[in-house]
């Protein structure tokens, strides 16, 4: 146990004439050793509580991205085998390719590229993008490209109506 300090306590009186009923007269430095022994085993120690919070913490902002992540990932169903077609975005710009698709139901790449005020041929890229992902997960592509005519465009790009929730 190492070199003993001594320690003077004032306690009231009550729990001192309990003391004093209870236990012998020799054994009331061991015992009252013991109850603070005791009492710290009980007591943990402020590095660990501190080293315990930043484990928590930790976890809380690793759960936290976890639930971002699935979130990203997760192919939400909505009706029997509909598909969310954001679920296959990966960043903001696929959003609002998607968004646009689903609003005007078609839209041509130069179009998007207007809209997004940007190059055509990223858009072509995330477009051919959305749909190799989806077709790699379903089996069936949430885009689909269609070089003739339709609702009076030509080659444009057109949300799969068949396997898609569109709110």
């Amino acid at each position: 146990m190492g070199e003993q300090r001594t320690l003077s306590v004032k306690i009231p009186e009550g729990i001192y004439n309990e003391l004093a009923l209870r236990v012998p007269e020799g054994e009331r430095s061991s015992f009252v050793r013991d109850a603070i022994m005791e009492k710290l085993q009980k007591t943990p120690k402020p590095n660990k509580i501190l080293k315990l919070e930043e484990r928590v913490s930790k976890m809380e902002k690793e759960f936290s991205e976890i639930k971002k992540y699935l979130a990203d990932l997760e192919l939400l169903t909505y009706e029997r085998g509909k598909m969310n077609p954001h679920a296959f975005c990966m960043d903001e710009t696929d959003h609002k390719i998607v968004d646009y698709l689903i609003h005007y139901k078609g839209a041509t790449t130069p179009e998007l590229a207007e809209y997004l005020k940007t190059n055509r041929w990223l858009v072509l890229n995330r477009l051919r993008r959305l749909q190799k992902n989806s077709r790699k997960q379903l089996g069936k592509s949430v885009i689909d490209y269609y070089p003739g005519e339709k609702s009076g465009k030509k080659k444009a790009w057109w949300i799969n109506e068949e396997i898609t929730e569109t709110q």
